[in-house]
């Protein structure tokens, strides 16, 4: 199971529709089962795949609970091949509960529960959807992690954060997970602007920040299907970004391979 972390210390870059659009490209047009993690208070995945709740385990029971087995917080979704370990506003409650526990390692819970997930082989992938933030479970996530994909929407302040996050990524493979690698920069909302172009352009030129060539056009379908709670190759199949997220899973896993 390849587990992928994406992640910006940027809200309103698409990270969410990115998390939950790669996971049904994957799913539905390369027939792959996915695992997906909400790791964000807002709950924003759960959402969108119909399984937020207060009453049901979620992740912030992974992160706190002794002995959990974590197919108990797993739901089903209306999709063959993709299930939601879900997330709620109890996470802010679990991030200050791990962190004030010094009784058991803290950055590797969730990579334990996902190792536990992955010994019976049913899921080709799992994508974490992460909050805007650094807090011990976005480390968990990144401890837990093969590849980071980092999502950017071009702006004033686009590049701001990208490299604390980059030393983060840096430390934890350096001190917790030697094998995580960051895949590559997505741009994300694209628009046909010299501002665009020219953002797009000096993050192309810059060597430590891998950049894939696939970029995510912006499209007033994508709102529209957060309301109909559809990913945007179901909602809109012919809408630009709807082909830009199948070329661009098509290019991470082309990547993958060489």
């Amino acid at each position: 199971m390849k587990t992928i972390s994406i992640i910006n210390l940027k809200g309103g870059v698409a990270k969410t529709l990115t998390a939950d659009n790669m996971a049904h490209v994957l799913a539905v047009f390369h027939n792959k089962r996915v695992l997906l993690v909400d790791n964000d208070k807002q709950g924003n995945t759960s959402k969108a795949f119909g399984v937020h709740s207060y009453d049901e385990k979620s992740l912030s029971d992974i992160l706190t609970a002794r002995r959990l087995d974590p197919w108990e917080v797993i739901r089903k979704t209306r999709f063959e091949n993709i299930d939601v370990l879900p997330a709620n506003m109890t996470l802010i409650r679990a991030n200050l509960e791990v962190m004030m526990d010094s009784a058991r390692p803290q950055q590797t819970r969730l990579r334990d529960a996902l190792n536990v997930v992955a010994k019976d082989g049913f899921y080709d992938y799992c994508i974490i959807d992460n909050a805007p933030d650094i807090n011990i479970s976005t480390i968990n996530a990144l401890v837990a992690s093969d590849d980071v994909i980092i999502p950017i929407k071009i702006d004033k302040y686009a590049f701001d954060g990208l490299a604390e996050l980059k030393e983060q990524i840096e430390d934890t493979r350096d001190d917790l997970n030697p094998r995580l690698r960051l895949a590559g920069c997505l741009i994300t909302c694209f628009q046909r602007t010299d501002a665009d172009r020219q953002g797009e352009e000096w993050l192309k030129a810059q060597p430590e920040y891998p950049v894939f060539d696939t970029h995510i056009r912006y499209s007033e379908k994508v709102t529209e299907s957060t309301f109909s709670e559809s990913p945007i190759a179901e909602y809109s199949r012919r809408s630009g970004a709807a082909m830009d997220y199948i070329a661009f899973v098509r290019e991470y896993l082309r990547r993958g391979k060489q």
